[in-house]
């Protein structure tokens, strides 16, 4: 278990205030723009950084003064931060031999682990000669040898290409919940959060504007801003929601509240966007902008009008 308790780290016109907890064996995103405090938090949960205010405990341990070494925590950096002049398995090796293990439980410990990650073939190669996939499983593999009560990883996807990145992600996901470790995974790709989390929290500013599981957060945003972060497009102002006949208040309306075809609103079609599987549509009706998103048969072209319906339960109040 980890837990920021009244936490708060101040930089020249900003500041980090955070009360969180993650539970054992529990993966946590923290979700937000860049400078929103997102590795603040981890820094600080790694003792790289002592916090202005507040404390920090690790399996129920106060570990506020503790260095790094001695919190029980792995760290998987963006950049890996691999030690150029060991091998594969020197460097999954480093920690536990720093920590005095017997050299049969390194070898068991590091062989292991190797196997779980794919990497035995690599185990004699040097950072080098391995693609950034490959030397992003090394950097798990090492920051899970000594088996951390607490594993933060900041953006370590960040580095890579998109189709990597997707093959990685499900990769993450299965040692993550294969391990059972406490996790926190700082990213601000909302696909990514919800993909490897248990639970999201979402930072705006140095601020926690929201948390609750992936579906949770997605389907009951907090207010317009997180909308529109978490990737909502049809997200209403009042005056928006009212002139659609939908009372004049803030809305998201969800995937699935555009139906065209049936209804009373007269759409017309502003662009008509490509997707590959999907085709992607502005509409306009009544002056407001609205995404529909769909298969591409039968799916209007650009310049065509159309009834349009929206359905009211999924169309969601939020605060502006």
């Amino acid at each position: 278990m980890l837990a920021w308790r009244g936490v708060r780290v101040r930089y020249p016109g900003f500041e980090l205030r955070l009360e969180l907890e993650v539970a054992r064996g529990e993966t946590l995103a923290l979700l937000g723009p860049s400078g929103s405090g997102k590795s603040s938090a981890l820094r600080v949960a790694a003792g790289l950084e002592r916090p202005a205010a507040g404390r920090v405990f690790i399996g129920g341990r106060d570990v506020t003064g503790l260095p790094p070494e001695r919190r029980g925590v792995g760290f998987v950096f963006q950049d890996y931060a691999l030690f150029p002049h060991l091998t594969v398995a020197g460097n999954v090796a480093f920690g536990l031999e720093e920590r005095g293990w017997p050299r049969p439980r390194v070898r068991e410990r590091v062989a292991a682990l190797l196997e779980r990650m794919g990497l035995e073939r690599h185990a004699g190669k040097k950072p080098e000669q391995l693609s950034g996939g490959e030397r992003q499983r090394v950097a798990l593999a090492r920051a899970l040898a000594p088996e951390p009560e607490v594993l933060l990883l900041d953006e370590p996807l960040g580095a890579l290409d998109l189709r990597l990145r997707e093959r990685l992600l499900l990769e993450l996901r299965r040692v993550l919940r294969g391990e059972r470790v406490s996790a926190v995974f700082v990213t601000h790709d909302q696909t990514e959060a919800f993909v490897t989390a248990d639970r999201v929290a979402v930072l705006r500013e140095g601020r926690l504007v929201q948390q609750g599981t992936p579906s949770g957060v997605f389907h009951r945003p907090a207010d317009t801003w997180t909308a529109r972060f978490l990737g909502h497009k049809n997200v209403l102002e009042p005056a928006q929601a009212a002139a659609l006949g939908l009372g004049e208040r803030p809305l998201v309306l969800l995937p699935g509240a555009l139906r065209p075809g049936a209804g009373s609103l007269t759409a017309r079609v502003l662009e008509r966007l490509f997707l590959g599987p999907r085709v992607g549509v502005w509409l306009e009706a009544r002056g407001v902008r609205l995404y529909w998103e769909g298969p591409e048969a039968g799916a209007p072209a650009e310049g065509a009008e159309l009834r349009l319906a929206i359905a009211p339960e999924l169309a969601v109040e939020v605060r502006p």
